[in-house]
């Protein structure tokens, strides 16, 4: 008799068979998968356009998916050598023994977002207040802010408020359109509705480190498994140098966001919220303190989330994050 796990597997290999050719066995070639019209992809333009992968010796081959679940689909399945995720799906990965890892991508965040004069001020606020959440009700900045509401003002906000749960963009349009008093939406919905008169109430950065995180902690992270990272050790250093350099000309290159901006699809006020909030977000710290924090917030998360969330792994497994190869 095959598993349910076994089942879930044999799905995801004909799944991701039908969506990816043959991956490549070359040692330079690195095939990444991301979401079309996604974050991620202003980066990897930036790291082709200017090959930075073929200064560091390696080619990376950009597929795009349609959703989230086909790149994790395929991630599973071994059709492609990288994506981008987060480090919670990844820990629950690894307790269900997946070998796979990552190294730090962004700490960009979402926020509740207001109207610029709405008289809401504080949490506490919301009590009562129509929110639109976008991830649903198991999104981490979401159960972040919860937690905190609980802990320091003893408010239940998905008992106390009335929650619509919504794709990003319908979220963001509701709120624009006076439906909704607050919304609560990835990093990059928030930034546009920052330059069209919302401001942040409170951001899930801010959350994470009131319930403990030192600094900002990453989101999310370049995936990939354990096994390919040993087998092709200079494809995988490669990769984290073109990453670096290609952050780093978007971190201090005005123009590069301006040449970016028809990708983007944003120019004016929104194309500059859009680059400050992203410079924001490029990770400076040591990987262990990433590392450490993720670990503080993985037990909060657990509590409120439950099995549903974490399954049924305590803590958050070692070797989320990727310890870089010895040279």
């Amino acid at each position: 008799m095959i598993s349910r796990r076994g089942t879930l597997r044999l799905a995801a290999l004909g799944a991701a068979a039908a969506l990816v050719s043959k991956p490549s066995f070359a040692t330079n070639k690195i095939r990444i998968g991301v979401l079309k019209f996604g974050t991620v992809s202003w980066a990897l333009d930036t790291l082709k356009h200017h090959r930075f992968d073929a200064a560091n010796g390696i080619d990376v081959e950009i597929v795009d998916f349609a959703g989230e679940d086909a790149t994790n689909v395929a991630m599973l399945a071994g059709a492609i050598d990288m994506i981008v995720s987060d480090w919670l799906w990844v820990s629950r990965q690894r307790s269900e023994g997946v070998d796979l890892t990552l190294v730090p991508y962004s700490t960009a965040v979402g926020a509740i977002m207001v109207k610029e004069g709405a008289p809401i001020r504080t949490i506490t606020d919301l009590r009562g207040k129509k929110i639109g959440v976008a991830g649903g009700p198991l999104d981490k900045s979401w159960l972040l802010i919860q937690a905190l509401a609980r802990r320091d003002h003893g408010l239940d906000l998905a008992a106390t408020s009335d929650i619509v749960f919504g794709a990003p963009p319908l979220v963001s349009e509701k709120a624009m359109q006076g439906e909704l008093d607050a919304v609560l939406n990835f990093w990059h919905f928030c930034a546009r509705l920052e330059a069209n008169g919302f401001r942040r109430l409170i951001g899930a950065d801010a959350a994470a480190k009131a319930l403990g995180a030192s600094g900002a902690v990453s989101a999310l992270g370049y995936v990939f498994h354990d096994k390919w990272a040993n087998g092709h050790p200079d494809a995988i250093r490669g990769f984290i140098k073109a990453s670096a350099q290609s952050k780093d000309l978007l971190a201090r290159s005005d123009d590069e966001w301006l040449r970016l901006a028809p990708i983007i699809r944003a120019q004016g006020k929104e194309l500059a919220k859009l680059r400050d909030r992203y410079r924001e977000g490029i990770p400076r710290r040591p990987v262990a303190e990433d590392a450490a924090d993720a670990g503080k917030l993985y037990r909060v998360l657990a509590e409120i989330g439950g099995e549903k969330l974490v399954g049924r792994a305590p803590e958050m497994a070692p070797g989320t994050f990727w310890q870089e190869l010895p040279q």
